[in-house]
This record gives C-alpha cells, structure tokens and sequence, in this order.
C-alpha cells in the first residue's frame, strides 16, 4: 500500500524587518524554512526583500500588512496548496466575534492565516450546515513577541487535500 506523501506549509507573519534584514529571520528560522513546500506570510513583511529570500526555499504567498507601506501586495489573497485551500489576511479584527467573522470572510478556506497582534492563536470552526472544518491559525512573530511568551512560527500538514496537523514552533531567543 502506498501512503500519499504529506505537505508541510510554513506560515508566518509580521516579520517586521527592513532592507538587507532579511538574514536575521533565515537565523530566526535555524534552516526550518528547507522543509516547507509553500510558505505564507500574513503581512506586516515590510520590505520585499525578506519575501525574496524565503522564494529560494519554497513558493511564496503573502498579504498586506499595516506597515507594508511601500509594498505592492493584495489585501486579502486565497490561494490552493495541494487541494487545501487557504486564505490570508492581516488583521482578523477584534478577538470577540473572531470565528464567525473569519467564515464570513472566507467560507469555503479549509485554513485562514492572519496576523497584526504577534499572538499564537489556532482554532476550529465547524459550519453546521455540512460540518466543514475551517482553521483560523495566527502564527504569532518570528521576530517580535512583543506579548506572546516566545516567537513563533506555525506548520500547517496537507494529506490528500486535508489538514492533518497544525503545530506552533516555538523559536529560541
């Protein structure tokens, strides 16, 4: 029997780094960049750079952020990975009312990234009309916690068009 093959999707979000800083997220990183397939970054990149870099490792999506200001990138973006299909955003709003604003906003995304407050955040929602799960994940910040208790990345494993896992990576200061 074979078993298929599993995807693994790096996500991201406010890196917040300028011109030529794009090597200190590749230390941030320590190489786990090489395992990705795809990489998602949910805004606040703030200088393209750091998008140029992480290309070299895998296809890159990403969204506009508040502090993208010199960026040409979309709002929202929706992008299929595998038979997965994601969505993007950088702020999701205020936390009350986060879930059903989300599947408002994307209905059908098996996964929504978003970013802006640098916190960890990974829940399910199930519509129960047909018992679609849909996963609203913040990756929290490779560079700055600022509140969260660590830096974070997040993984997101594909298998057969669904999620098989969904993991924060804590990363060492």
């Amino acid at each position: 029997m074979r078993v298929a093959p599993s995807t693994r999707v790096l996500l991201l979000a406010d890196t917040h780094l300028g011109a030529d800083q794009a090597s200190r997220l590749l230390d941030a990183l320590a190489g786990r960049q090489s395992a990705a397939r795809a990489i998602l970054h949910a805004g606040d990149v703030t200088d393209a750079s750091v998008l140029g870099v992480l290309e070299q490792y895998a296809p890159v999506f990403a969204v506009l952020g508040n502090n993208d200001r010199t960026m040409s990138l979309p709002e929202r973006l929706d992008v299929d990975i595998d038979g997965c299909r994601f969505a993007m955003v950088h702020d999701s709003g205020e936390s009350a009312g986060r879930g059903p604003r989300l599947r408002r906003w994307f209905p059908d995304a098996d996964v929504v990234v978003f970013g802006h407050s640098h916190m960890p955040w990974w829940q399910t929602d199930i519509r129960p009309s047909d018992g679609h799960v849909q996963h609203h994940v913040n990756p929290g910040s490779a560079m700055q916690r600022r509140r969260a208790p660590r830096r974070t990345v997040a993984w997101i494993e594909i298998t057969g068009g669904a999620v098989t896992s969904v993991e924060h990576d804590p990363l060492t200061d």
